[in-house]
């Protein structure tokens, strides 16, 4: 066919046009690869940046916990540093023929020939991988078999979880679930699997369900594999392992007690965090907790200091390019430094225990000890006691068992006082003008009239302190005797009985976390500690005013009087009361911190004169002495022995025991001729006399504070349990 000259001229400008626009886009195009490349607007680069932080990494490094100190900087709780080869479960699972077996019954259904070889070679390289892995550990001390048993663990547990959310996610019988009142988290696997097996009988097909549980995020944690003891081993481990993906040498941490057992419930542990307790970092992404990470358990220091001890993890980030775009450092939590001598709290925790020294070995047993011009707790004794390096493994026979190992009895559990509240009795009724030092209350050997409480003495042998002495204040209280302060008491308006009970610090939590510099951001934490009863009815609300507590009934004062009835104290209480008595009056809020210490306002509470005059204080004074001193002191047949007085130390004490229930106290100060000045309280659970079971554990534990140098001059020849 022949083409007019008019169609070739047409055709050729077509030709041109096209090949002019062309070039025009072709120059477009390179110029704009000129400005992205040689000009760099820096708007695209920006993007770029931002594209490759976006499509970056970002690593967290674990935090590390301060230590917990006692008063002399020895060590009670510290972070120990642990290298471990850790392992991913993308690994492992090339070791799980249930994994196996599923995958490749999928490839086979979606894939063709190339993709099922491909499949079975990266199945045998990986395998070569984990059998290296598992025969080259040996080096570090572990066998083949231990090693191997480890990755089974892992594939098992993770196997599982995968099958009890296909399970789940299949539609269980409604019937079934029914059964478990407590929701889907408290069926027991070993319930759930022939279930789904009953529901699924076709293996082929549970397999396929339960690999397609992969949105879990256990799916990608690694799994610790094995420890490295010694950094020659993690240098071996470094060189060994370099070129195996997923398998990574990493620093963890366990938290550890080097004295065991002592001063356990003061202490703490720590524990995997749970979801009430993520609240208190919420705001804190570095601080915040993660899985797998633990944290500070009521009770105890670990709990209430959490927001001081928890430290923050540092961080890197990097582009996509792996260059480091941002890296913050790690802060290690602070310390947190106690008033407790350990060695003094670990000799009386022995020495209790002991049956050598002790019949009541057995007992539920609490002990306080203070240092009276600072109000520092210097032993906050609660027996029995357990291993802080076991309680995670040993929790839940812990909290089963009867004697309730992990209650702060010294701190947390009350008593009713018994006659140790005496001497507080006795200073409010000398105070109001209720009875004067030399003025008797007669003890006559007979029975006390319905609706009093008897004299010890005549229920043990008929008589009645008439028949001792003159039953005037001092007397009184050397002999304890029921009918003078239960009478005493009786006289008082009940307003007044309560007012006096608590400015000794009765029915109200003591401030012990008062000297703690919270952070803005955390709620303050505090110790489980008892407020005691000072009223008819038990409060459930906390008190923080005289006026928070209810009446007391005037049918109460009397057995008040006694320190029974509706009167209940803590034994961290009962020694607080006795540091007060000691000071003349002054009032100091015992302390258990000396770091972190607040250095502001918000501190601890100032001291409080509770305005005893000198008279009073000298006329109790005068008869807790005679308790231990004198003939017919309730605590005389015990510390008239002791040696203490050769020593340069004089106890002030008192008595105590009580019925429904039957606990046996002694609680009182002793003082040096230098004036150091320490107070005890100690009561035993199930002990029927206070001067038989009490006093001389107070009498040995008044010896071991002078050994360790608190007052006195210590025995060269002691003998120490």
């Amino acid at each position: 066919m022949f083409r007019s000259s008019n169609d070739v001229g047409m055709y050729d400008r077509r030709l041109k046009i096209f090949i002019g626009a062309a070039a025009t886009l072709l120059l477009i195009a390179v110029l704009r690869l000129v400005q992205m490349q040689l000009l760099a607007d820096s708007r695209l680069q920006d993007e770029i940046a931002a594209l490759k932080q976006v499509r970056g990494k970002s690593r967290h490094f674990g935090t590390v916990r301060g230590d917990i100190l006692d008063r002399n900087g020895k060590v009670l709780a510290t972070d120990v540093p642990q290298f471990q080869i850790v392992i991913s479960y993308h690994l492992t699972s090339f070791g799980d023929p249930r994994v196996l077996r599923a995958a490749e019954a999928r490839v086979r259904e979606t894939s063709d020939d190339p993709s099922l070889y491909e499949f079975r070679t990266e199945v045998e390289a990986r395998r070569a991988d984990l059998g290296r892995i598992i025969t080259d550990c040996t080096r570090f001390g572990v066998s083949m078999q231990e090693v191997a048993a480890s990755v089974r663990e892992i594939n098992n547990f993770l196997w599982y979880r995968r099958a009890f959310i296909a399970w789940f996610r299949n539609g269980p019988d409604p019937n079934f679930l029914a059964r478990y009142e407590r929701g889907v988290n408290s069926i027991p696997l070993a319930d759930a699997m022939p279930e789904f097996e009953r529901q699924v009988p076709d293996q082929r097909e549970r397999d396929r369900m339960i690999l397609d549980v992969d949105d879990i995020p256990e799916l990608n944690k690694s799994y610790p594999l094995i420890d490295l003891n010694t950094d020659d081993d993690v240098f071996a481990a470094q060189m060994e392992f370099t070129d195996i993906n997923d398998l990574e040498i990493v620093t963890s941490g366990y938290r550890d007690y080097p004295y065991g057992s002592v001063a356990a419930q003061t202490i703490g542990w720590t524990g995997p965090a749970q979801e009430p307790d993520k609240g208190l970092f919420e705001r804190d992404p570095l601080a915040e907790y993660l899985p797998g990470d633990v944290c500070g358990k009521r009770p105890g220091v670990e709990y209430v200091c959490e927001a001081f001890l928890r430290g923050r993890r540092g961080e890197q980030a990097t582009d996509i390019d792996g260059n480091l775009i941002r890296e913050t450092q790690a802060r290690y939590g602070q310390d947190v430094q106690l008033t407790l001598d350990i060695e003094l709290q670990q000799q009386i925790e022995q020495y209790v225990t002991d049956p050598q020294y002790n019949p009541n070995a057995d007992a539920n047993t609490a002990v306080v000890v203070l240092d009276i011009r600072s109000g520092d707790i210097l032993a906050l004794v609660s027996l029995p006691t357990y291993d802080l390096n076991r309680v995670r493994y040993d929790y839940d026979k812990l909290i089963q068992d009867g004697n309730k190992p992990m209650r702060h009895r010294a701190l947390s559990e009350h008593y009713p006082p018994g006659s140790s509240v005496k001497p507080i009795i006795l200073i409010a009724g000398l105070e109001a003008g209720a009875i004067t030092p030399d003025e008797p209350i007669s003890c006559p050997p007979h029975k006390a009239p319905a609706g009093w409480p008897n004299c010890l003495i005549y229920l043990s042998g008929g008589g009645g302190h008439d028949q001792r002495w003159n039953n005037i204040a001092r007397n009184a209280i050397k002999g304890s005797c029921n009918i003078y302060f239960s009478q005493l008491a009786d006289r008082l308006e009940a307003p007044r009985l309560q007012q006096w009970l608590f400015r000794f610090g009765y029915g109200h939590r003591l401030p012990l976390e008062a000297s703690l510099p919270w952070p803005d951001e955390c709620e303050p934490r505090r110790f489980l500690q008892a407020q005691g009863q000072i009223s008819a009815r038990v409060l459930t609300g906390t008190v923080r005013a005289l006026e928070d507590i209810p009446p007391m009934r005037d049918g109460d004062k009397r057995y008040f009087g006694i320190g029974q009835g509706n009167l209940w104290a803590s034994p961290l209480q009962v020694a607080n009361s006795f540091a007060t008595i000691a000071r003349g009056g002054l009032a100091i809020p015992p302390r258990l911190f000396l770091k972190p210490k607040a250095t502001t306002t918000g501190g601890p509470l100032e001291p409080v004169d509770l305005g005893i005059s000198p008279g009073t204080l000298q006329v109790v004074f005068d008869g807790m002495s005679a308790v231990v001193n004198e003939p017919g002191g309730t605590a005389y047949s015990t510390f008239r022995v002791s040696g203490l007085a050769g020593q340069g130390v004089k106890v002030y004490g008192k008595t105590g025991s009580t019925q429904n229930p039957e606990n046996a106290w002694f609680a009182g100060f002793a003082e040096d001729n230098d004036g150091a000045k320490i107070a005890l309280a100690i009561v035993v659970e199930g002990g029927q006399h206070g001067s038989r079971d009490a006093a001389p554990l107070a009498r040995d534990v008044i010896q071991l504070c002078i050994y360790q140098g608190y007052l006195g001059t210590p025995l060269a020849d002691i003998v120490l349990p």
